[in-house]
């Protein structure tokens, strides 16, 4: 708001959830700005700030004693000093490592931070300046995974995927004690005790294990009962107790003397805990996942106190408590850093029933009355493709992130391909497993399709082979295919089944007979980086190919030449092309965030670009009829209108499907003048003039029929 005053009434007033009381006041007195006609909040959302220009995915995060301030470690080599009020950079970034930053720590006095690296050595910096107060320190014989200060500043502890726990001196970097051995793997998680008598150790050999911080004694341990490698360890502030966070999906909690398990295993979360902390009175736990999200827990009995909080794309690597406990700041691999209330959840103005994880494949059914998304979230679910409501799923089973889904010809079935190197055929209306899984390929399957009769499936596959099965039994009919120099990342039949077009990161395209495996065209080469999505037309005569290289090219699939394009326009990699069923366009999806609508002769844009996905598109496909798009990217799905642009309600605001959301949350007009300001929350979710429908966490409708802006603006209070 602070770019533009007026928005407080034209944007965050609409905004602003039905629990408002300023909302409740004042909303009557503006009744001329925009209006949320659907996904309104009725709670304020517990994300209270996102901070998003950190550079590279963070690994680990701490806040200053006073709370004040973050800071953050991350893969880009450097360490950044961030303002915990208004997200801002106070210092940084320091550089000096030569690797990525796995942990980071503020000391007790808050003057000093101390970083562990992937480059083996540990410093201390002067949290104001940067400068370096004292290392590198060296030692370790493999990546510090994790450090912290002692109570009185005046020692470091280290853990190291070397096996061992160090302790130095804090001023001069000379090992104090250690190194500590006993591990049989990495440590990857070390703390002093309160007192700073005792040092807590977690490791990848699944254990804990507590040790005299000057003997090198063990004291304690080992503490076993986690299924898998222990992600992070902290003590309680009464040094009591220690808790856990595993890749075994589960928290516990343990008598520090003992070792014996006071409460947990705490379960909810559906992936590895990365990293657990406890508040300073020692009620609550904290954890981070990479499941994305951040739970609170009651320490004694692990009930689920507050969240779980989404809103990170990508793991959550490093989670810690405000001093007063009211605030929670995050880290993750997203490249972003949020500051969460503690005790507030998202409340939500509907239910939401979509996926949790990034969506990597759409497709229509034959009839055009469905669609079927796979996700990273490990399910696949089957969609009403007029009103966007579920209609069957999820389907779960035993199976990785889901790569790549499709009906047969008849609709009654899907298959799917995964990054557990598997395929499976589903009954697209119960979500059984009728066929499969099929074995055979040795990396993650990229690309699944049925042939035109149903009788066969096609795959392809990172391990640069192609191989065809039998739909019903798995068994292999044709292949492994070989060829391609590098892994496989799309196929697809030809009409009359005869043939099969594969795409590959080695930057070529081939088409083989699909009964005997023989290449019967290409390499066709052109393309100047990978190829990463490929179809036929529907007359068979022509391939489509998109590619890493940002261009789309149309190819003759007999001879390989070049028959139109490169088409160029967008500004990323196109990762998705499709025809239309009367062969005359072309739809793509980029990285660029963006879909494009092309004439398939001419590589004319003769619709978009479609706009309103937070990250790159992963999927698009026509429908049957040619009228409508389907897409997805981020955790989202949208249906487009094929053709159209703007709509008459927004003509007067200069609000299209081109119309882009910047970082800030603002979105522009043509001659970039700010519109309207978006929060976060609503902007995955957020519907453009062409959008039929949305699946997104938070599907948000606006009307701006009646809304003022520019000069106009102060019209929008009664008077």
């Amino acid at each position: 708001m602070a770019k533009s005053a007026p928005h407080v009434y034209l944007s965050a007033l609409p905004f602003a959830p039905t629990c408002s009381l300023v909302s409740a006041h004042y909303s009557s007195t503006f009744p001329r700005t925009l209006r949320v006609e659907r996904g309104r909040l009725s709670h304020w959302p517990s994300s209270e700030m996102v901070i998003s220009n950190v550079g590279d995915k963070v690994h680990s995060i701490a806040l200053s004693p006073d709370g004040q301030r973050i800071v953050s470690g991350s893969n880009d080599r450097t360490i950044r000093v961030w303002n915990t009020t208004t997200g801002e950079t106070e210092a940084g970034p320091f550089t000096g490592h030569t690797d990525w930053i796995t942990s980071v720590a503020f000391s007790p006095d808050g003057q000093r931070i101390v970083s562990g690296s992937s480059d083996r050595t540990i410093r201390v910096w002067n949290a104001a300046t940067g400068e370096t107060e004292a290392g590198p320190f060296t030692g370790h014989s493999s990546s510090v995974t994790s450090v912290a200060f002692s109570p009185d500043g005046q020692r470091i502890v280290s853990g190291s995927s070397d096996g061992t726990v160090r302790v130095w001196s804090a001023t001069t970097g000379e090992t104090a004690a250690g190194p500590f051995t006993g591990h049989t793997s990495s440590v990857t998680s070390v703390a002093f005790s309160p007192d700073g008598q005792r040092i807590v150790s977690g490791s990848n050999d699944q254990t804990i294990r507590v040790w005299n911080a000057t003997t090198r004694k063990k004291v304690a341990g080992p503490f076993t009962g986690h299924a898998s490698s222990v992600w992070s360890v902290a003590f309680s502030p009464d040094g009591q107790r220690i808790i856990s966070g595993s890749s075994d999906r589960t928290i516990r909690v343990w008598n520090a003397t003992t070792g014996e398990t006071e409460a947990g295993p705490f379960t909810g979360h559906t992936d590895w805990v990365t990293s657990v902390t406890f508040s300073s009175d020692g009620q609550h736990i904290v954890s981070g996942s990479s499941d994305r999200t951040i739970r609170v827990w009651n320490a004694t009995t692990g009930e689920t106190e507050a969240g779980p909080f989404t809103g990170h794309t990508d793991w959550v690597t490093s989670v810690v408590f405000s001093p007063d406990d009211q605030r929670i700041v995050s880290g993750s691999s997203d490249r972003t850093i949020r500051v969460w209330n503690a005790t507030t959840g998202d409340t939500e103005a509907y239910p939401f029933t979509g996926h949790t994880d990034w969506v990597t494949s759409v497709a229509f059914s034959p009839d055009g009355q469905r669609i079927v998304s796979g996700s990273s979230d490990r399910t696949i679910r089957v969609w009403n493709a007029t009103t966007g409501e579920t209609e069957a799923g999820p389907f779960t089973g035993r199976i990785s992130s889901v790569t790549s889904v499709a009906f047969s010809p008849d609709g009654q079935r899907l298959v799917s391909g995964s990054s557990d190197k598997r395929i499976r055929v589903w009954n697209a209306a119960t979500g059984d497993t009728e066929a499969g899984p099929f074995t055979g390929h040795t990396s993650l399957v990229t690309s699944v399709a049925f042939s035109p009769d149903g009788q066969r499936i096609v795959s392809g596959s990172s391990d640069r082979t192609i191989r065809v099965w039998n739909a019903t039994t798995g068994e292999t009919e044709a292949g492994p295919l070989t060829g391609h120099t590098d892994g496989v990342t799309s196929v697809a039949f030809s009409p009359d089944g005869q043939h099969i077009v594969s795409g590959s990161d080695d930057g070529t395209i081939r088409v083989w007979n699909a009964m005997t495996g023989e290449t019967v065209a290409g390499p066709f080469t052109g393309h100047m980086a990978w190829v990463t999505s490929v179809a036929f037309s529907p007359d068979g005569q022509h391939i489509v190919s998109g590619s890493s290289d940002q261009t789309i090219r149309v190819w003759s699939a007999m001879t390989g030449e070049t028959v139109a394009g490169p088409f160029t326009g967008h500004a990323s990699s196109v990762t998705s092309v499709a025809f239309s069923p009367d062969g005359q366009r072309i739809v793509s999806g980029s990285s660029d965030r963006t879909i494009r609508v092309w004439n398939a002769t001419t590589g004319d844009t003769v619709a978009g670009p479609f706009t309103g996905h937070t990250d790159l598109v992963t999927s698009v496909a026509f429908s049957p009829d040619g009228q409508r798009i389907v897409s997805s990217g981020d955790v989202s799905i949208r249906m487009l209108n094929a053709t159209t642009g703007k709509t008459e309600t927004t003509r007067h605001v200069d609000f299209t499907d081109h119309s882009v959301i910047n970082d800030e949350g603002w979105i522009c007009g043509s001659k970039g003048e700010l519109l309207m300001w978006i929060p976060r929350i609503h902007r995955a979710g957020l519907y453009r003039p062409s959008n039929i429908w949305v699946t997104a966490e938070h599907e948000t409708h606006i009307d701006l029929s009646t809304f003022v802006h520019g000069r106009s603006w102060a019209t929008c209070v009664n008077t």
